[in-house]
């Protein structure tokens, strides 16, 4: 674990950042090679892989407070406590040096070129203030930053130059690949950020398949390991333990530092002639909006009142298939062996828009195997808790279905009117209802990927219920748009009300897609610093 900067006073310096996750450590590796001073905040701290208990004889019963996913699960020095009552999913998310990248799942893809035209293309939603081809430069350097493996040529997603060829196809992945074949249906292998060999500070995937509760073995991508390193040792100033409180604007409006606390409750103030929020989807406009004062009654930046609304969390679904012969998916890493895009794009036909990615996914070990999710609330316990397990241990797989989520403005990240944290201040409350055509949606992937499942030579087939704990994708709540007087954010992630304000991160998304957002979120964050960058000179900056 690295030791946290001191909380000094500090000068002024060219650009704080809030969070440092995938997005802020970006900026900041990328600013600091540029000569701009820089200091991060974060609010939690470095991940302690000491901790981690892969291996371990209960690992499976108990990872670990540490590497669970929910805050209010751990309560770490760090985790942001959060008002659900009104969502239907939970916000999965860790704050610390590396952000949620840490416990992801290492699943990695771009955005589709379809995503970013919705209402141009479809008439519905949005169209994104940039385009597929715009990023395209920008993905193949982050891949080649964060050391993505997968196999190039997929026409779906033109243009990828993954470094590390992909993770190795299993018994069961041949055998939904072959099936896929027969249905004429798209399967390609996983594109995953887990090093299939030494890559710079990542080392080669051992198959323990803990991907989601701490990496051990340093095989999957975060940037505690890829960049964090690097911007410390450019100048960067990373102060851990640091919870931004509010950001300060001047006489002018403009943005003029962050406050925040120490572990102590002591507040300090960062001076800044820009300030980049980097804080998820829940943390930014919770920050925004705690910034309100007589300038900005509303929140900071929300004079299109937009700020927190259209949360979007890729609702999810799963079926899982048995077979009647071991597939050799346990052990095996948590990533994709394979995915779909067949039904990723909107067909009248079905009745709904857009449509969903599928991920093939294996179902880990003897107790994941008799786990409500995604095997449902059966009676296996008992004389049967045996034969369950033997029945699906090494013989099951399930795809996951990552659904477009279309915003709308009722979902969204407020300030909660009655619980607070350990300071007494409002914690973010997530209000989020499936729509009834994400419902409809869901049912119809999950009929057709048990149909694959079938044909690949699954005799059960399990189609999971609903469950809280799958946000761990979170978006929107700071839209990006032209029109300031409907977006937060221009396409380059620059405020419109506060000109050297920035916010990067999935909270800018105008659209969800429905692919694993973290390649975009990094590209967009390499983007839009470099063209900060670019404008240095025209910058606005405080008196």
């Amino acid at each position: 674990m690295k030791p946290a900067a001191t909380h000094m006073a500090a000068q002024e310096v060219d650009v704080c950042i809030v969070g440092a996750g995938p997005s802020g450590a970006v900026a900041a590796r990328r600013l600091a090679e540029d000569g701009f001073s820089v200091t991060v905040l974060e609010r939690g701290d470095w991940p302690d892989r000491t901790t981690i208990r892969v291996g371990e004889p209960d690992f499976e019963l108990w990872p670990g407070r540490e590497w669970l996913w929910r805050p209010d699960d751990r309560r770490g020095a760090g985790d942001q406590p959060l008002d659900e009552r009104d969502s239907d999913v939970a916000a999965l998310m860790w704050n610390g040096v590396g952000g949620s990248m840490v416990l992801f799942a290492a699943q990695w893809h771009r955005n589709m070129p379809s995503d970013f035209t919705l209402r141009s293309a479809e008439g519905i939603a949005d169209d994104w203030p940039l385009t597929y081809e715009e990023l395209v430069p920008y993905y193949r350097r982050i891949e080649r930053e964060f050391g993505v493996s997968g196999l190039n040529g997929d026409p779906a997603f033109p243009g990828t130059d993954y470094p590390m060829p992909p993770l190795r196809l299993r018994a069961w992945g041949t055998r939904v690949a072959r099936a896929h074949n027969t249905l004429g249906w798209h399967w390609w292998p996983g594109s995953n950020a887990i090093a299939t060999r030494p890559y710079g500070r990542l080392r080669t995937c051992t198959d323990r398949g803990s991907c989601m509760f701490g990496c051990r073995e340093r095989a999957k991508s975060s940037p505690d390991l890829t960049h964090w390193p690097d911007a410390v040792a450019l100048g960067v100033r990373l102060i851990t333990r640091a919870h931004a409180l509010r950001i300060e604007t001047d006489a002018r409006g403009r943005a003029s530092g962050v406050v925040y606390a120490d572990p102590d409750g002591g507040e300090h103030r960062q001076r800044a002639r820009i300030v980049i929020l980097a804080a998820n989807a829940v943390g930014t406009p919770w920050l925004l909006l705690s910034s309100a004062s007589a300038r900005h009654p509303d929140g900071l930046a929300n004079s299109s009142g937009l700020v927190g609304r259209r949360l979007m969390v890729h609702p999810f679904g799963a079926v899982a298939g048995v077979f009647d012969e071991p597939v050799s998916t346990w052990p095996s890493p948590l990533g994709q062996q394979l995915y779909s895009v067949q039904f990723y794009e909107t067909d009248e036909d079905r009745g709904f828009p857009r449509g969903a990615k599928w991920a093939l996914a294996a179902s880990r070990g003897p107790f994941a195997a008799v786990q409500d999710y995604p095997w449902g609330q059966a009676d296996f316990w008992g004389d049967r808790l045996h034969r369950t397990v033997r029945e699906r241990i090494e013989r099951s797989a399930f795809w996951g279905i990552f659904s477009e989520d279309l915003p709308d403005e009722r979902n969204r990240v407020l300030l909660s009117p009655d619980v607070r944290d350990d300071r007494g201040d409002a914690v973010p409350k997530l209000v989020y209802r499936y729509s009834q055509e994400t419902e409809r949606l869901l049912r119809w992937h999950e009929a057709r990927a048990a149909e694959s499942l079938e044909a690949a030579g699954a005799t059960k087939i399990y189609v999971a219920p609903r469950a809280r704990n799958t946000g761990w994708h979170l978006l929107g709540t700071a839209r990006m748009g032209d029109d300031p007087a409907t977006s937060v954010v221009d396409g380059d992630g620059r405020c419109h009300d506060v000109p050297n304000l920035y916010v990067f991160g999935g909270s800018t998304w105008p659209t969800a897609s429905g692919m694993n957002p973290t390649a975009t979120i990094a590209a967009l964050a390499l983007r839009n610093t470099e063209r900060l960058i670019a404008a240095r000179r025209a910058q606005a900056v405080p008196a």
